[in-house]
This record gives C-alpha cells, sequence and structure tokens, in this order.
C-alpha cells in the first residue's frame, strides 16, 4: 500500500513524455484517417474507441510497453478501422459487423417485441418521446433504435405529414 503514494522524478518524466508521445499520436493519427475514427456508428466503431483508450492507458502507465510500442498499436487499431470501413461497402461485411436499426415506434403503434429485442423499457421509450418534445402519440411518425443504441424520435404535428420511405430504407421492423 504504500507503494501507492511514492514515486520518483525518473518516472513522473518518463509518464510525462509517454503521454505527449501518444497524445500526439492519436490526434496525428485521427487527422490521417478521419474523425470516423471515434465515431458511434456501429459496434466496431465502439470497439475501436475502447481498444485505442485501452492502449493508451497501457502505454502511458506500463513499464513494459515502450511508447513506439504503444504508438505502433495505435496505428495498427487505427488501420484495422479504415480497413473495415472500406470493407462495409460489401454488404456480407457490413451485416457481419453492424447492427441493423429496428422500429421501436410505427406512428402511434408502440412495436413491443421489438422493445424487448432493444431491451428498451416502456419508460425508456417514454423519456425520449418527452426528449423529443412530443405532446401526443399521434404526433410520432416512427421511434428508431439505431445502429449506435441512440434513439430517434421523428415526429410532426402536422398531420398531413408522412415520413419519407427512403429514411426507414434500412430499418427493420420485426
Amino acid at each position: 500500500m504504500e507503494k501507492w503514494f511514492t514515486t520518483n522524478f525518473t518516472t513522473l518524466a518518463a509518464i510525462g513524455l509517454t503521454t505527449i508521445g501518444i497524445y500526439v499520436a492519436v490526434i496525428v493519427y485521427t487527422r490521417i484517417f478521419g474523425k470516423r475514427s471515434f465515431s458511434k456508428m456501429s459496434s466496431f466503431d465502439f470497439a475501436m474507441t475502447v481498444a485505442v483508450g485501452s492502449l493508451i492507458a497501457t502505454t502511458i502507465l506500463s513499464h513494459s510497453v515502450s511508447l513506439l510500442e504503444g504508438i505502433f498499436g495505435c496505428f495498427m487499431i487505427y488501420a484495422i478501422q479504415l480497413l473495415a470501413a472500406i470493407c462495409r461497402r460489401w454488404e456480407p461485411f457490413k451485416k457481419a459487423i453492424d447492427n441493423s436499426p429496428l422500429l421501436l415506434m410505427d406512428g402511434s403503434t408502440i412495436l413491443e417485441d421489438n422493445l424487448r429485442k432493444a431491451r428498451v423499457s416502456k419508460g425508456d421509450l417514454r423519456s425520449k418521446l418527452r426528449e423529443a418534445n412530443v405532446l401526443s402519440l399521434s404526433e410520432v411518425q416512427a421511434v428508431v433504435f439505431e445502429t449506435t443504441g441512440d434513439i430517434v424520435v421523428i415526429h410532426s404535428n402536422n398531420a398531413d405529414a408522412h415520413i419519407e420511405p427512403w429514411l426507414l430504407t434500412d430499418v427493420n421492423r420485426t
């Protein structure tokens, strides 16, 4: 327990320099590979974010991983992310790594089975409807559980408004 509060200047200097090095590497890689690297578009993107965070922490705080090894590890994660983004253009790969958006409400109808599939409670749904300033269920055109885990409410108080089918093209209805 006494190790918790002791250190030396050399260790702190190494941590400081490693932090700066890995931080600069992440900024450079993000500029090169694009902001998509930290988007939350799919489970693969989420895994990339977690992996980079873990690698940064390990590189900064572990004596067994050098700065060069951490920078190379980060590069590999970014390269895999870029490769996955390119491969997403191929439909079988996209289906293998991406979730499908799921319809939770079709108009004012709550799709109970889809709520169960998404593990979303009616309370969560009500909260999202309130957040979207829905005053009546009749305003709701659709509620979609997105691949990112976000719940999107599409609504209008214009009774003549209808959602354009293209917006729901990839949304799973069952």
